[in-house]
């Protein structure tokens, strides 16, 4: 038996809301919404009293699992490590199907993001590229050849 019954998003903490929206919104993912959390709800769930963050959703254009991007405004934000590489443990990319690879690597390279590697064929059936975005986080753009 399954306890999982569905995927439902991906958290992500991020230092700077308004670029982390920026960015994936040049994606192309789109806003669902934005709100603060506090409370004894989440101060429960993340096991930190008097915690507040604010919240953004997106989601892809078909729908699906969602991004959620949380800055904390209380607790102060600890040291990261902005530039992990994918072979360290913990949550290392998220990934994206695009339909044009190379325009999302310009437009994002214009906005200063740019490939940790580089672009690498598989098969001559995907085109994959990791990017480096807002604190670090990489985002890996996937391009289907066929």
């Amino acid at each position: 038996m399954s306890f999982v019954r569905r995927f439902d998003h991906v958290g992500i903490t991020v230092t700077d809301l308004e670029a982390a929206l920026t960015f994936f919104t040049t994606l192309g993912l789109e806003v669902e919404g934005r709100m603060f959390m506090e409370g004894e709800f989440v101060d429960t769930v993340i096991g930190f009293p008097g915690s507040r963050s604010e919240i953004a959703t997106l989601r892809a254009p078909d729908g699906g699992t969602a991004l959620e991007l949380s800055s904390f405004t209380y607790p102060p934000h600890g040291p990261g490590s902005p530039q992990a590489m994918s072979t360290e443990p913990g949550l290392r990319n998220v990934t994206f199907e695009v339909d044009d690879l190379d325009g999302a690597l310009a437009r994002l390279s214009q906005d200063g993001y740019g490939l940790v590697g580089g672009v690498g064929e598989y098969e001559g059936v995907w085109r994959m590229a990791y990017v480096r975005g807002p604190d670090g986080i990489i985002v890996s753009l996937a391009e289907r050849r066929r």
